[in-house]
């Protein structure tokens, strides 16, 4: 419940960056992490993990056999993820920086990126200037996962954003709707 409040309060103060009312639930983290690549992953960002909603999936699935990089705006929230996940390494830093963190952890690239930010809120500025940073970390067959609300979709920066996932993705498949998620989301699944 703590938690909840505080994506609240946040999402009331910086609407734009925060992108949802709620944290997601677990059937959307599921679909998330279903087909991005995690077993064979050697190094996953994750950007926006918030309070970690997806985190723990992801960190079920990684088990030991990969690096995490976590890249989270809010300090608040980072200090929830580290103090839930100490074995993973999560950063106060701008999803923009993708590729100079992973430099810090020597790693030219990430294998899979999970991304929980709120594309649609974005200007095309900072759509095109984040999905650069998700390309330049990405080698050829690299995976990127992130999701959209179902409602949002259907806005014209939802079908700019879904634009830009096809015109820098090799492959964009569409997951089914998850629902009982608040609101209904739905993950894109790309490939380089």
């Amino acid at each position: 419940m703590k938690e909840s409040l505080l994506f609240f309060f946040n999402f009331i103060r910086h609407p734009k960056s925060t992108g949802a009312v709620f944290p997601s639930s677990r059937g959307l983290a599921e679909v998330m992490v279903e087909d991005a690549g995690l077993d064979t992953a050697a190094t996953v960002v994750e950007r926006g993990p918030g309070t970690g909603a997806f985190t723990g999936v992801i960190a079920e699935r990684l088990g030991d056999q990969g690096n995490y990089l976590g890249l989270e705006l809010r300090e608040e929230f980072a200090a929830i993820v580290k103090e839930k996940y100490p074995h993973l390494r999560v950063v106060t830093d701008s999803a923009e920086k993708i590729v100079e963190n992973l430099r810090k952890l020597d790693r030219e690239n990430a294998d899979a990126i999970i991304s929980s930010l709120p594309w649609t809120t974005f200007d095309p500025d900072l759509q095109n200037r984040i999905m650069k940073s998700v390309t330049d970390a990405l080698p050829s067959g690299g995976k990127f996962s992130t999701f959209t609300y179902l409602h949002a979709a259907r806005l014209p920066a939802g079908r700019r954003f879904r634009s830009l996932l096809d015109k820098n993705f090799s492959e964009v498949r569409v997951s089914r709707t998850i629902w009982r998620n608040l609101p209904p989301a739905f993950v894109y699944h790309c490939t380089k």
